[in-house]
């Protein structure tokens, strides 16, 4: 046991006289958050934080099954109604899957119409992008016929090759760089998801070199899912978060990042994210846990989209609305789309 000087100690107290040292030399000014008393320069200036935030709300995904969440929107009607709730409440944009029948991830053009099509005649200005990741044989087509129905104002492009929880998810560069073409050709605005630091590497050296995508470029985050940036600590998700988006600083210093609130990092994940000064997509795609420590489920978009809004409160951003998000995204201000979609039924 360590052996303290007691005579010292108290001898220090009396010749101190019982007393902190301070010396008030601002008098009659004690503490000044901005300027010191002894010039008028500004020494404490507001951070470069964007006050607008785009939140965007994907809305199911192509995993998650009732198993993993009862909630989980999974037919055209549950997605539509779903995504409408949101619009309704305030989301900046929405991100849109499809599921079949059995509740797996399809590219039907029919059923990205039904869903689609009704948000758009009643949201004209709200961005709407789809998950176009054609991985069986005939989705190359469909993928196609989505983006030349001009229903979708964006796309991501994953440029990434990892395992996805038990899927390997690789995207051939020759894949990743003619689907970028056809977004542009078909006026869409192609988003570069990454899922790790690697990933930032692998879209500039296939999409941003070769011209494809020009900066300052749009980007999707999608880290803590399993094969995604590891995050399964507090201190994983504030270095892994930085470490990425540092990555697209260097390759794309005016970029606007969005990062997806994933696993089960979640909530947490968004709220860094908005302190960071970036976007945040929310809602049941990535997730279905509401926190990382612990079990509670999400019940609805709209619940995550009411934990972002409160997230922006409370670090003190600005939700951006549709008609801001689409200036923010690079689009025109109104969706154009018309159609009723009978050239897709029989692409089912």
């Amino acid at each position: 046991m360590t052996n303290i000087d007691w005579q010292r100690v108290h001898a220090g107290l009396d010749r101190e006289q019982h007393k902190m040292i301070w010396k008030p030399y601002g008098l009659p000014e004690i503490m000044n958050l901005e300027t010191s008393s002894f010039h008028d320069a500004q020494v404490s200036q507001p951070w470069d934080v964007p006050q607008k935030m785009i939140v965007s709300v994907a809305v199911t995904g192509a995993f998650f099954q009732h198993k993993q969440n009862p909630a989980q929107p999974i037919t055209p009607d549950e997605i539509r109604e779903s995504a409408r709730e949101v619009a309704l409440a305030g989301a900046s944009a929405l991100h849109i899957h499809v599921r079949d029948d059995n509740g797996y991830n399809v590219l039907s053009p029919k059923r990205f119409h039904d869903v689609i099509a009704p948000l758009h005649k009643e949201f004209p200005t709200m961005p709407i992008d789809g998950c176009l990741v054609p991985a069986l044989a005939g989705e190359w087509e469909k993928m196609t016929a989505v983006m030349e129905s001009k229903l979708l104002d964006a796309a991501p492009i994953n440029a990434t090759a990892t395992y996805i929880g038990d899927s390997l998810f690789a995207k051939p560069a020759p894949v990743i760089m003619e689907k970028t073409r056809l977004i542009n050709q078909h006026g869409s605005v192609p988003e570069i998801a990454v899922y790790t630091d690697a990933d930032v590497a692998i879209a500039k050296r296939f999409l941003i070199s070769s011209g494809l995508i020009e900066t300052p470029a749009f980007w999707l985050v999608l880290p803590a899912l399993p094969g995604g940036s590891p995050m399964d600590n507090t201190r994983q998700m504030i270095e892994g978060l930085t470490r990425i988006v540092n990555a697209i600083r260097d390759v794309d210093p005016d970029g606007v990042i969005m990062v997806c609130a994933a696993g089960r990092a979640s909530t947490h994940l968004a709220t860094q994210a908005a302190l960071m000064g970036l976007h945040i997509r929310v809602g049941m795609e990535d997730t279905y846990y509401k926190w990382p420590h612990r079990e509670d489920r999400i019940n609805s978009n709209l619940e995550a989209l009411e934990y972002a809004q409160k997230i922006a409160e409370v670090t003190g951003r600005d939700i951006a609305t549709p008609e801001e998000a689409r200036a923010l995204m690079g689009l025109p201000p109104v969706h154009e789309f018309s159609g009723d979609g009978s050239a897709l039924t029989a692409l089912g």
